[in-house]
């Protein structure tokens, strides 16, 4: 299946570092949402934001895939929308992280509103820069 959403970031973090930044709950509150995420495969969890006129502000999900520290999976349902996170981790010679994200499943229905993909797709790249300035702390 081809992502939805395909984005690379260059962190000059640990790989370690940038794992538990997506695996530590206190650590995906800080660049993501409040959480109960557990990096525990069918482990239940949920994001949850400020709801608004047009979200209720909460993200379910499931761990589909742990493999320490290279790729996590999981399942992203809001608003009426499942699709599937996958975070994948490769450690750089000298000693920085790529970090690819890739989100898929979107509906037809989504991909034919227009902006819809392109709205993920911004909101990821904030997640991202977000990341970098709580690996930086």
């Amino acid at each position: 299946m081809m992502a939805d959403v395909s984005l690379d970031f260059q962190y000059k973090s640990s790989i370690g570092k940038v794992w538990n930044a997506l695996t530590d709950s206190d650590m995906l509150a800080k660049w993501i949402w409040k959480n109960d995420f557990k990096p525990i495969v069918g482990h239940k969890f949920q994001f949850r934001s400020e709801p608004n006129e047009w979200w209720d502000g909460i993200v379910n999900g499931e761990v589909l895939e742990v493999n320490e520290p290279h790729t996590l999976s999981y399942i992203w349902a809001s608003a009426g929308e499942t699709t599937t996170i996958t975070w994948t981790l490769t450690e750089k010679e000298d000693g920085t992280t790529n970090l690819h994200m890739e989100q898929t499943g979107f509906s037809e229905a989504t991909k034919a509103r227009a902006g819809a993909i392109q709205g993920a797709k911004y909101a990821w790249t904030k997640n991202g820069e977000q990341l970098e300035k709580v690996l930086a702390e």
